[in-house]
């Protein structure tokens, strides 16, 4: 009886919290004070940083279409106030909000924190627009369960371009996500420009995985800083992906002579690991890559290189690197590639980013490994074995090119892939794939990954990622025990106008008969 009548609590305190806390994630701590806050004109944001007030007035104004003032003069004014303070401490990314009759504080002891009270805070506006944006009084505390929260977008298959992006960038700081993992070359594609090596784009960057013809898109160094610049104004950091030795098609057909070959399937899909040349080259590009991104992280890819690397067997140049360093497999070659262009990348003090392949190299401290085969356990057990930092991404809930639901009709076959439904998102948690208490310092966060080989408009794009985008970010951000997904199916129906609102083309989990699947 006692342990029914705790449930029954929990369930009305987690009722009380989603009608006056309708924020996605939810905070670790929303307590009601009973007191109104009246948003209008009148209000004036006082802060502590010019660049974090500026970013607040223009969104709330965004969402709410109000404009309040910034301004030291608070005279018989309700205040909105930005407090960097180290009494109490605070966790990374962690912050404290409360609005009360006449004021709003967000406090924390970095900008980070602030931040991501301000994206609660808008949240909580955008939702008073029913009740007049007469605010609710609440104290919210609130810190992030995991330090990587990322979301991954592939344009090497189909390109969008830097407004696309820059709108995801904004949904992704309204959710506080963190990290922007950007898959910028493979096979169908080259995306990022080069200066020393311009066919890279001029050659590369022609066609996408529908059109191999397609006109060269790609972005130029003036486009990538000023996304860069963009995410950072949002406290997200973004992380390139220059995807080698394998899924390397686009560059090879700028620069052959660095080709690896591939098979028949996959023709020239690899870089030659056994020309110094290619080492060199790669090398110069992450030079390059490194001064556009100061993340100080680059992803070097390292997956699926089995796909293409048949005709490594058939370069004599790979036989004499095999005999030279007592190589005994080609698998062995992959390894020592990938030991080469991470020492490349060590020498330019970046992390080492590479999917779950390179678990069986020499890896520590400075790598980071994603995790992406669910059916691949092994692969995640080393990893943490060897006390490496990881980001879970498994196909299995995190690929958002999967189906949402069994009444969608394209993409991959649900039968054999499973779905991806925003509640299984919502329900994955690392103990589901063995992880234990002692591994967890080293899971560093979750990632949803969108590959876009079946996406090819930006209402696809869109269908795909909202509101899974939600359910991810809650998975990130909010301890297990303060999840409740009925909660959450509440607050990110709320939602729903604001992606109207900015014309994002969202799937409905809920009716999925009200907005038709796009083909393509």
């Amino acid at each position: 009886m006692k342990r029914i009548t705790i449930l029954i609590l929990t369930l009305c305190m987690l009722g009380i919290a989603a009608k006056s806390c309708p924020v996605i994630p939810i905070p670790k701590q929303c307590v009601s004070n009973g007191d109104f806050f009246t948003l209008d004109r009148n209000v004036v944001i006082v802060g502590v940083d010019d660049e974090l007030s500026s970013y607040l007035q223009s969104a709330l104004f965004r969402y709410t279409q109000i404009p309040v003032k910034v301004g030291k003069n608070t005279a018989n004014a309700n205040t909105i106030r930005l407090v960097l303070d180290s009494r109490p401490s605070f966790a990374e990314g962690g912050y404290s909000l409360e609005i009360t009759g006449q004021q709003v504080v967000i406090r924390s002891d970095h900008k980070n924190g602030l931040f991501n009270g301000i994206s609660t805070f808008l949240q909580i506006s955008s939702a008073g627009q029913k009740q007049g944006f007469r605010l609710d009084g609440v104290k919210i505390v609130d810190q992030p369960r995991f330090k990587w929260r990322g979301v991954m977008i592939d344009e090497a298959r189909h390109f969008f371009g830097k407004e696309k992006i820059k709108q995801i960038l904004d949904w992704m700081a309204f959710y506080k996500l963190n990290k922007f993992h950007w898959h910028l070359t493979d096979s169908q594609g080259w995306r990022m420009q080069i200066k020393q090596y311009p066919k890279l784009t001029a050659i590369g960057g022609i066609g996408n995985f529908s059109d191999p013809f397609y006109q060269a898109r790609f972005y130029t160094q003036k486009d990538i800083t000023e996304i860069v610049e963009y995410a950072s104004q949002r406290f997200i950091e973004v992380i390139p992906e220059v995807d080698m030795p394998g899924h390397a098609a686009a560059a090879v057909k700028a620069y052959p002579e660095f080709s690896g070959g591939g098979s028949a399937a996959h023709p020239d899909f690899t870089f030659n690991p056994g020309k110094e040349e290619t080492y060199s080259f790669l090398t110069n590009i992450l030079r390059e890559v490194d001064v556009l991104f100061p993340s100080q992280m680059i992803h070097i890819g390292g997956d699926e290189v089995h796909y293409g690397n048949e005709k490594w067997n058939q370069l004599p140049e790979v036989a004499d690197l095999m005999k030279k360093n007592n190589l005994s497999d080609l698998k062995e070659v992959e390894l020592y590639f990938f030991k080469r262009m991470s020492d490349s990348l060590q020498n330019l003090n970046n992390k080492i980013l590479a999917w779950d392949e390179v678990v069986g190299n020499n890896i520590g401290k400075n790598h980071i490994v994603f995790w992406w085969r669910h059916n691949r356990l092994e692969q995640l057990r080393q990893a943490l074995d060897k006390k490496v930092n990881v980001v879970m991404c498994p196909r299995s809930p995190f690929y958002f090119d999967y189906m949402q639901d069994s009444s969608q009709v394209y993409g991959p076959d649900y039968k054999k892939f499973g779905v991806n439904s925003v509640e299984k998102i919502y329900n994955f948690s690392p103990e589901i794939y063995g992880v234990k208490t002692e591994d967890m310092p080293y899971i560093l966060g979750v990632q949803g990954n969108l590959w876009t080989e079946r996406i090819q408009s930006e209402n696809r794009l869109d269908y795909m990622l909202f509101p899974r985008i939600a359910s991810l970010a809650e998975t990130a951000w909010t301890m297990s025990d303060n999840k409740d997904f009925s909660s959450f199916k509440d607050r990110v129906t709320q939602h729903y106008p604001l992606y109207e609102q900015d014309n994002v083309y969202y799937y409905d989990f809920l009716d999925f008969r009200r907005r038709s699947e796009p083909m393509k």
